[in-house]
Parts: C-alpha cells; structure tokens; sequence
C-alpha cells in the first residue's frame, strides 16, 4: 500500500508541477500582451478554468500528502518535507497569489501587478518542482 500511496503522490506532483511551469513561463507572462479593455473578461475566464485544472488536484495532494507522511513516517524525514512543500504551496497560493488575482479582477489591467504575480509564483514554481524531486528519490529507494 506505501508504494502505491508514494506513486500516486508522485502522479499528483508531476502532473501540478507541468502545470506550474506551463503557468510560469507561459500563461502569467501573457497577462500582460493582453489588452486592458479586454483583461477583465479574460481574466475571469483563466480563473474559472484554472480552477478545474487545479483544484482538485491540490487537494487530493494535500490529502495524499498528510497520508503518505503519517503512514509512510519509517521512510523518514523526507515525507514530512514533502508535506510542508505541499503545505507552503497552500500557503503562498492563498496568501500571495490569491491576493494578486483578487487586485487584478477588482483594478483590471496592472503590469506592476501581473509582474508582482510572475515573480512570486516563482515560489510555487520551485516548491512543486522540489517535492517532484523528492518524491523521485524517495520512489527511487523503494523500487
């Protein structure tokens, strides 16, 4: 059962991690060639749609991550830090992000605020991109 609890914690990690960096590198930077007189309906239109893409998934990562760190604990310390990077993405995603999509849909267009949301979403970027990586090593070792 730890095993395949560790593969389908890896799946989720995998899947929300091409998501970010699909996020990162394309979709927040394109926020800005939008143009204005049209930001707010294409940005309610992301929001609306990410939220399918997203949700579900963070949080059967973040059930899945508690489990595998409460039943998974002889592995070591490896899946309580996987849990905090899942913990930190919550964290970030509600605190920072949120607050930067909630500026965006009441102002409308701000470069200074999309650019504010490239740059922190960096955070998530790498914390998702790490607990790939620490899964893969802690897979690794069990097979």
């Amino acid at each position: 059962m730890l095993l395949k609890l560790l593969l389908l914690n890896l799946v989720l990690a995998a899947y929300l991690t091409g998501v970010i960096w699909m996020v990162q590198l394309t979709h927040y930077p394109g926020f800005a060639q939008v143009p204005a007189a049209g930001f707010g309906a294409f940005h309610q239109a992301h929001l609306r749609r990410m939220g399918w893409v997203v949700m579900g998934p963070m949080v059967a990562e973040l059930g899945l991550s508690g489990w595998l760190a409460w039943v998974g604990r002889a592995l070591g310390p490896a899946v309580w830090w996987s849990l905090a990077l899942v913990v930190g993405i919550w964290l970030v995603t509600f605190f920072i992000s949120v607050p930067f999509h909630n500026r965006l849909t009441r102002d409308g267009y701000n470069y200074i605020t999309i650019d504010g949301l490239v740059r922190t979403n960096w955070l998530r970027t790498l914390a998702w991109t790490l607990r790939l990586l620490v899964l893969s090593f802690l897979l690794w070792q069990q097979l």
